[in-house]
């Protein structure tokens, strides 16, 4: 079983090209069942049946796993046996039919639009790090790119003058982007400190050595920020939360948004709505003189 099974994450690293991140969880997602095949004395992929996948599920339920996960799990099991079907060693999927239990779904935390601006505006320092840092921000936020999308970035895929920025998404899609005026100014002027770096390769953001900055990095420097202008913790993925639910806020354009985040399925998207219906709830309830409520009204 261990051997078909790494058979089948070397099909999708070369042949598929997935990710190594997504081919970390499916391998992890996939020895989680094949440790319980092996401690119920199941010999075969071909032997695991809905039932027993079925057990499997609900004892990781029983432990704490979030549905999210449950979910990833079952999609690993199904990759896994499209390919044993194909290849003849197998004739049957377990995980079919089967569905994760439902779980609560966590809304992704933002900021307001206050509150962004108030992130954004502070004064910036005249030096390298300062510059690059808010550069960093302004293009986290005015584009709505990911944590990998950003990082990736070379020189070759900014274009300034057209206010356009071209990234490499999930599973090796491109999508082009508008980057606004303010990311430009920001980005302009941290060009022109960069040089000063020797930089040693064509990466956007570098350090002060000339080196890519990696994932971690930006991590902590966005993390500084949220705490030096905000008071709380900051990080990228809520600076494009932000971006997607504002940009949702005043457009109302659904499908939009989900091109702009690179999202292949709209139900991905949808949660936006869901943060836009709170802060209309929010308006209505602080507006409406039929929805306010005295404070000697209530219990």
């Amino acid at each position: 079983m261990e051997r078909q099974l790494d058979a089948y994450c070397a099909h999708l690293r070369s042949e598929r090209q997935v990710s190594p991140h997504t081919l970390e969880a499916y391998r992890r997602d996939l020895d989680k069942v094949l440790a319980h095949c092996q401690k119920q004395g199941i010999g075969s992929w071909a032997a695991l049946d809905i039932q027993r996948l079925r057990g499997v599920i609900a004892r990781l339920h029983a432990q704490g796993q979030s549905s999210r996960s449950l979910a990833r799990l079952l999609s690993a099991v199904r990759g896994l046996y499209r390919y044993l079907n194909r290849e003849g060693l197998c004739d049957h999927d377990p995980a079919t039919g089967l569905t994760p239990p439902k779980g609560e779904r966590r809304l992704p935390k933002t900021l307001d639009t206050d509150r962004t601006l108030q992130l954004l505006e502070g004064a910036v320092e005249d030096d390298f790090l300062a510059h690059r840092d808010q550069a960093i921000l302004e293009l986290f936020y005015s584009s709505g790119l990911r944590l990998s999308e950003l990082t990736g970035l070379n020189l070759a895929q900014l274009d300034l003058a057209d206010g356009l920025v071209q990234v490499l998404g999930k599973g090796s899609k491109t999508r082009v982007l508008p980057v606004g005026r303010k990311a430009r100014e920001a980005l302009q002027l941290w060009l022109a400190l960069r040089a000063l770096s020797n930089p040693v390769d064509d990466a956007v953001f570098v350090s002060q050595k000339g080196r890519r900055l990696g994932p971690r990095a930006i991590q902590l420097r966005v993390k500084a920020a949220g705490e030096r202008e905000l008071g709380q913790n900051l990080h990228p993925h809520m600076l494009r939360h932000s971006f997607a639910s504002h940009l949702l806020e005043s457009s109302q354009d659904l499908r939009a948004v989900q091109e702009l985040l690179g999202h292949s399925d709209i139900k991905t998207t949808q949660i936006y709505t869901h943060l836009d219906f709170q802060h209309l709830s929010a308006v209505y309830d602080s507006a409406h003189p039929r929805a306010k409520r005295n404070k000697s009204e209530e219990p």
